[in-house]
């Protein structure tokens, strides 16, 4: 597999997925522009993580009974429209439309990522893996900073006319370096989402990779979702430039994938997610206490960050490692299940900051941390004595 494609894949992924996060700092924007609350500007972030999980739970698995490349270019089409019906929203009803739109579209990231773990040699899945997240993380990041940026210097409906050109140009790129993707799976459909459920009950794995990365992923959403509101109720009265900005600080934490990868190709996966969950805790405990800064906030944002990315690609190392013929489905299962609880994280960030503003986030945040925990220890003490488990 070639150094270059693997890189193209990272990029793209980055592009495609931040399709999914430009809204969480322009929601003051949304807001204002079409005269809502705050909470109800936040349902457009909610429902944009819903619709991804939807968008994974029916298109992820056609990536092992389908020819890839085919699959993602006509997924970057499907995400171009979307984008399109974004930026020419007349009315709130039709900006949440649109962003449910744009979520169940913009799966093409988690179409990439087992591609390339097919690809690439045994002995290098994790590097590759962990160059493929790195590049979708700082997708998720820097989106927030340049929609912040642009939201705040032009207008959000530019962000959304941007970011279809960059499905256009992404569409001619990649039908020309992405290499064929086989199919690995002979059957109706129908067959295809039903042995899913097969997968969920014979790998105890996968139960638990699901179950602590959705865990962490609402505690992720909760704080991102929210952040936009915090920053703009400090006395400085911040904008939406200022809370994209802590995403160029999250960077730091997606330059740490490639190494989370090697790690989890040297010692034990499972060891580094544990990690990662210990990582959120504190992150929570920084924000708490002294989040009521901008150093403070960014200080947190590198623990979340690098918690969120370290245990996102360990988790993903082992569920590939488990059946290599079905990757498009154990991967369909892990980021449903991903993505149904940043959804929830969104929903349960918004009910938060409407009821106790910063500190309830921060505990609502840390309380999910420290249940990944539990998910990880509940495991570890059922399932040590399994090879597949204990990595």
């Amino acid at each position: 597999m070639r150094k270059s494609t693997v890189w193209i894949m990272a990029i793209t992924g980055g592009v495609v997925v931040a399709n999914n996060y430009y809204n969480q700092p322009l929601l003051v924007e949304f807001a204002h522009t079409f005269g809502v609350t705050e909470k109800a500007a936040g349902v457009v972030a909610a429902l944009t993580q819903f619709g991804y999980a939807l968008g994974m739970l029916l298109f992820l698995p056609l990536s092992d009974m389908t020819e890839r490349r085919k699959l993602i270019r006509l997924m970057l089409l499907a995400a171009t429209c979307a984008l399109v019906a974004a930026a020419m929203a007349p009315s709130m009803h039709a900006l949440i439309a649109a962003g449910f739109a744009i979520g169940f579209t913009s799966v093409v990231p988690q179409l990439l990522t087992p591609f390339a773990a097919q690809l690439a040699p045994p002995k290098e899945r994790g590097r590759v893996v962990g160059i493929v997240m790195g590049g979708l993380l700082s997708g998720i990041l820097l989106s927030r900073t340049i929609a912040g940026f642009v939201g705040a210097h032009w207008s959000w409906q530019t962000m959304y006319w941007i970011a279809a050109g960059l499905m256009i140009v992404l569409f001619v790129l990649l039908g020309r370096t992405l290499p064929q993707g086989l199919p690995t799976f002979h059957g109706s459909y129908a067959s295809l989402m039903r042995s899913m459920g097969e997968l969920i009950r014979t790998q105890p794995v996968l139960r638990e990779t699901s179950l602590v990365a959705a865990l962490q992923f609402a505690a992720f959403s909760a704080f991102w979702t929210t952040l936009v509101f915090h920053v703009h109720s400090l006395p400085q009265a911040y904008g939406s430039d200022v809370a994209g900005m802590f995403g160029l600080v999250g960077v730091i934490g997606a330059m740490a994938a490639p190494y989370a990868g090697k790690l989890s190709d040297k010692r034990s996966p499972r060891l580094t997610v544990m990690l990662s969950s210990i990582l959120f805790v504190l992150a929570f405990l920084v924000f708490g206490s002294v989040g009521y800064g901008l150093v403070g906030i960014a200080a947190g944002v590198v623990l979340l960050d690098l918690g969120m990315q370290s245990g996102h690609v360990s988790n993903m190392t082992r569920n590939f490692a488990l059946k290599s013929e079905a990757v498009g489905r154990l991967n369909t299962v892990y980021n449903v299940t991903r993505f149904l609880g940043g959804g929830l994280g969104s929903v349960v960030g918004n009910l938060a900051w409407t009821h106790w503003h910063w500190p309830g986030v921060c505990v609502m945040g840390g309380a999910l941390s420290l249940l990944a925990i539990g998910v990880q220890l509940y495991f570890g003490r059922r399932y040590a004595a399994l090879p597949l488990a204990a990595g």
